[in-house]
């Protein structure tokens, strides 16, 4: 039966996440338990969020009562409670509302850093029952992904398996030992003075720095097992800190899509065909893998920028001009993959490029085991292997004048590119419509000319009007070669560019979560000089920056890598197009000019 709730008081949404309540409004609640002084429900207005539990009352319906139909859904179940006598409740001009508490913790069950990423449904490559059952395959004895027994929990384990946490003794806890959350400590003597302090949370618990887990870790709240493939090593390279590289690098090609038919021909897809180069053999995929992968890479690396797949489209998914731009596109998302070095050697990737087509059973197992995947949101921090020794710290004054030299970067790129983007597209335009159509009116207009000079009969003039009648045709060639040239140069440079404004997409969250982190690191060097917390406990939240900060400046460096890489070699096949281009009509031209020399 859904719960209910009634309004007590108006309330107003100030942060983002939470909702509006009007005094007598009836709620859905999606659960009674409040976090910390707040519940989470449905207003009548269909909006979902947050509001003070102390601004609501639960309606509470006989048990014996069937539940109402769902058009009544508004309406609570056996009709409205009484209201209280007058004593106990005055309107809301007369009896001031209790003041809310303060938004809740990060131990709230927000769904996962990623988590709004919604996979195509219906309108490209729709999920079949037959790939995304609701079984779990991975569940059954010896899958991939199944718990580790009990006795690795306990500190034992197979080797490569350790157990890696954040949490502080309680002393040093966030919130202090013996306290429930929200409540400050009893008034005490220095000591107790220098552990009540607290770095306080974000009060927008929707943020990228509270969503993706970075406050949390940062807060010495993080706890899990960490086996040694996972780690993901920084390294400092000549450029500051970078990724450690890929020891095995390799490369994918995406080749012959091709239309193919399940169902007995009911359901129509496009294939394609994936070569990695370190296992040589061929695998297909649709688009919607394709898009579970990406979700679960965005989902699981906060802090690395994940490559934007091409567009989704509802229609025309079958024509061949589609079918060849979403290629390319694909091409271009697979070489960025397989160039980053954590993105690379990822497990859900590796099954992805690996899994043999035909074997639905393996299939299931890799993609369970990546949805089960415990190092997400707070504990993928965990991972993270940064350098240490002398010469290894970071200096957060440079780290922070970095970023933000790295974030103005970015909004001149985005708006350059999209210029560019802009621009390019309209040329093209032009090459294939207008361009075309002048120099194929030029040539129109030499072939009527042709055509009138024919009318004379003399044997002298025969060569001229043949030259004239090539010259025409040669501007008709011209035409057609500017119509199709778009597809040759500009493009590719379009598509570059579309891959590039998903990464300057994706900067603005992975630094909002660096930026969080060292606003806790200020927050936590201000206490320690009011003494009003530990030193150990704010180093151990220096700490935890650092490990943040080293992997941001990695991957803006890894950034900087590949933009270098790829901008060089796409103005290079741009301008040697071009050249290409322009040799062709000049040969036209050259070959028109000849004709006049028999004349």
């Amino acid at each position: 039966m859904a719960l209910r709730a009634r309004a007590l008081y108006d309330f107003r949404s100030e942060n983002p996440g939470e909702i509006s309540l009007r005094e007598h409004e009836v709620l859905s609640l999606c659960s009674e338990q409040d976090i910390e002084g707040w519940l989470e429900g449905v207003n009548s207005r269909g909006d979902r969020g947050l509001f003070p539990a102390s601004y609501v009352q639960v309606i509470r319906a006989p048990a014996a009562e069937p539940p109402p139909p769902a058009r009544y859904a508004n309406v609570p179940v056996g009709g409205f409670e009484p209201l209280p006598p007058p004593a106990a409740f005055k309107p809301a001009a007369q009896q001031p509302p209790p003041e809310p508490f303060p938004p809740p913790p990060a131990g709230y069950p927000f769904p996962p850093y990623g988590g709004s990423y919604q996979p195509s449904q219906g309108s490209d490559d729709d999920w079949d029952d037959d790939w995304d059952d609701s079984s779990t395959v991975a569940d059954e004895p010896g899958a991939l992904g199944s718990s580790y027994p009990d006795y690795e929990a306990a500190g034992g384990g197979p080797s490569g398996r350790y157990r890696l946490s954040t949490r502080s003794e309680p002393s040093l806890g966030p919130r202090g030992a013996g306290h429930p959350p929200g409540h400050p400590h009893p008034p005490g003597g220095g000591g107790a003075a220098k552990s009540s302090a607290t770095v306080s949370r974000n009060l927008n618990r929707f943020s990228t720095f509270v969503k993706s887990g970075g406050e949390a870790f940062v807060l010495g709240e993080a706890s899990g097992f960490v086996k040694d493939g996972d780690k993901l090593c920084v390294v400092l390279g000549p450029r500051g800190p970078e990724w450690q590289e890929n020891p095995y690098p390799f490369q994918c090609s995406i080749e012959d899509p091709t239309k193919q038919t399940k169902f007995k021909g009911m359901k129509s897809y496009i294939a394609y065909k994936l070569v990695p180069s370190h296992t040589g053999q061929q695998v297909h995929r649709r688009y919607k893998h394709f898009d579970w992968l990406y979700g679960r890479l965005a989902e699981k690396f906060p802090v690395i920028s994940v490559p934007h797949l091409p567009e989704k489209q509802a229609t025309g998914r079958f024509e061949e001009d589609f079918i060849s731009k979403r290629r390319k596109g694909l091409a271009w998302w697979m070489d960025h993959m397989c160039s980053h070095p954590v993105l690379a050697q990822c497990d859900a990737f590796q099954h992805f490029l690996t899994c043999p087509s035909t074997d639905e059973k393996a299939w299931k197992q890799g993609k369970r085991k990546a949805e089960k995947d415990e190092m997400v949101g707070a504990n993928f921090f965990l991972t993270i292997s940064v350098p240490t020794g002398p010469g290894a710290s970071l200096d957060l004054q440079e780290v922070e004048s970095q970023v933000d030299g790295f974030k103005a970067f970015t909004k001149k790129m985005d708006e350059s590119a999209l210029q560019l983007n802009h621009t390019a597209n309209e040329f093209a335009r032009k090459q294939v419509t207008g361009f075309k159509k002048e120099y194929q009116k030029v040539g129109h207009s030499f072939k009527c000319l042709s055509q009138a000079f024919e009318l004379d009969q003399q044997a002298f003039s025969a060569g001229l009007n043949q030259a004239i009648a090539f010259t025409a045709e040669a501007y008709d060639a011209i035409g057609d070669l500017f119509a199709d040239q778009p597809r040759q140069d500009l493009d590719p440079v379009m598509d570059l560019l579309a891959l590039y404004q998903g990464h300057l997409a994706n900067f603005p969250d992975i630094i909002h979560v660096q930026k969080g982190a060292l606003t806790k690191v200020k927050e936590s060097k201000r206490h320690v000089e009011e003494g009003k917390m530990e030193l150990q406990k704010a180093e151990g939240i220096q700490e935890r920056c650092n490990i943040i900060s080293f992997a941001t400046l990695a991957e803006i460096n890894h950034f900087h890598k590949i933009r270098v890489r790829d901008f060089k070699s796409q103005m290079q096949h741009f301008l040697q197009q071009q050249i290409l281009f322009f040799q062709k009509v000049t040969q036209k031209l050259e070959e028109a000019l000849h004709k006049y020399d028999s004349v």
